[in-house]
């Protein structure tokens, strides 16, 4: 998939993915020792996204409809809360 294509695909701005950059560059000169330039970093961003992008955003999809379901059951006892009996 090309990397605007998986940007869009994300709803990744453009600062998005220079933060993205600069945290891929980052990691590898303080953990590895390993200086990346801007031609290796957008390939290993790239790799994460083809690879974990799916799972990642679908796993916070699932986190959020735990929390929402939860809400909602909140919100309905605090409804019935207000009948006067």
């Amino acid at each position: 998939m090309k990397e605007k294509d998986l940007m869009k695909k994300y709803g990744l701005k453009e600062e998005d993915k220079k933060k993205l950059l600069e945290e891929i560059k980052y990691y590898f000169e303080v953990e590895r020792d390993e200086k990346l330039g801007i031609i290796a970093s957008e390939k290993i961003l790239d790799f994460f996204l083809v690879t974990m992008g799916d799972y990642v955003y679908n796993r916070a999809l699932d986190n959020t409809k735990e929390w929402y379901v939860k809400r909602m059951e909140n919100i309905e006892s605090d409804f019935y809360a207000l009948y006067k009996y």
